[in-house]
């Protein structure tokens, strides 16, 4: 069976590659990633238009999520789409993280094709749609059809130097913003158990596919962002570090608590993405933050380029009662027209990024 990198082939893999300075993608005409992917709106235009703002600007990688429920109707004209978005991001200079499965379904729906819900006024992320979907997670009889999907896609784009490298989940276990009651925590750890499972299968299929690119799950639970010392010592947070080729993990946390959590991260001795940052509201800002992570040589995407139908632009509904600043943006760095939030975070990107 294909191994785990060892530690060392993972820091000379990092050592070939440029500090990465990037971000998580959606184009502003898509809610959730079954829209940016699926036939009837895939929307090349728009995704040229905003990935060469953001070559422009002086990123240079991003990360992106794949949907199951399309590539299982639609198998063929899915993987050309990708291979057509790769081309585009290659083109602007991005290489791409892509990522094959995830458990955030804000909407509270089951991934469906067709055309998506609008966003809910107001609300932050309000149509995410997972993949596969949470009733497939916690169906083991549907797992064959999983892993078919994750060996085929791995497969197609295993010897591609345009991927970066795979997140094979995002946030496995993640129920949601649901009602707090003993039914939807019932449910929530139900799914962790799942998803647990089902991530260390993950790393299995797609190594025996033999990927020239390494292989990851961020961790991601962070108990309380006002007190890192003890983040990422959930069950799933401690098997994703333990089965990754490099190190990922997200944290919208402060200055102080990124810190933090990257001196815990620094044990494991292998490279460092953080593939999930930037809440403007809580202390978690490009002017402190980008410099910290160049100056550690740790991979950055913050959330979101363009202002768009996702919303996150927005707080999310707990910091928009805490911390109202209805001006300030909260994720995303640019508006729909490709003109900047700020320009002294995007003078950052291209300084930190000519270093």
């Amino acid at each position: 069976m294909y191994q785990q990198w060892s530690i060392e082939e993972a820091r000379a893999w990092y050592q070939q590659q440029p500090w990465g300075c990037g971000f998580n993608y959606l184009p502003r005409t898509a809610v959730n990633w079954t829209e940016m992917w699926q036939e009837a709106s895939f929307d090349a235009a728009t995704i040229d238009q905003e990935l060469g703002w953001a070559s422009r600007y002086g990123y240079n990688q991003l990360r992106t999520n794949l949907p199951f429920i399309v590539w299982q109707h639609d198998r063929d004209a899915l993987l050309s789409r990708i291979d057509q978005f790769l081309a585009i991001a290659a083109r602007h200079d991005l290489r791409v993280m892509l990522t094959l499965l995830d458990d955030c379904a804000f909407s509270g729906d089951e991934p469906f094709l067709g055309p998506q819900k609008a966003p809910r006024p107001g609300i932050h992320n309000s149509q995410a749609a997972a993949s596969p979907g949470r009733q497939q997670v916690m169906d083991r009889q549907r797992w064959p059809e999983i892993e078919r999907y994750v060996r085929d896609v791995v497969r197609h784009f295993r010897d591609d130097s345009r991927v970066l490298l795979w997140d094979l989940y995002n946030e496995p276990g993640n129920g949601g913003i649901f009602a707090d009651d003993g039914n939807s925590r019932q449910f929530d750890d139900m799914l962790e158990i799942y998803a647990l499972s089902l991530m260390a299968r993950l790393f299995q299929w797609a190594r025996e596919e033999h990927p020239q690119q390494p292989l990851t799950v961020g961790a991601w639970h962070i108990a309380d962002r006002h007190d890192c010392r003890h983040a990422f010592i959930h069950p799933i947070d401690a098997a994703a570090l333990h089965l990754s080729d490099v190190i990922s993990y997200h944290a919208y946390v402060d200055t102080p608590g990124q810190l933090t959590v990257l001196k815990q991260l620094a044990r494991h001795q292998r490279p460092i993405f953080c593939t999930e940052w930037l809440a403007r509201h809580v202390g978690c800002t490009m002017v402190e933050q980008l410099p910290l992570f160049r100056a550690q040589r740790v991979s950055a995407f913050h959330w979101g380029l363009v202002q768009g139908k996702t919303q996150t632009w927005l707080p999310w509904p707990d910091i928009a009662r805490e911390n109202p600043q209805p001006a300030l943006w909260f994720h995303d760095v640019l508006t729909a027209e490709g003109k900047a939030f700020s320009q002294t975070e995007m003078a950052l990107v291209r300084q930190l990024n000519k270093a």
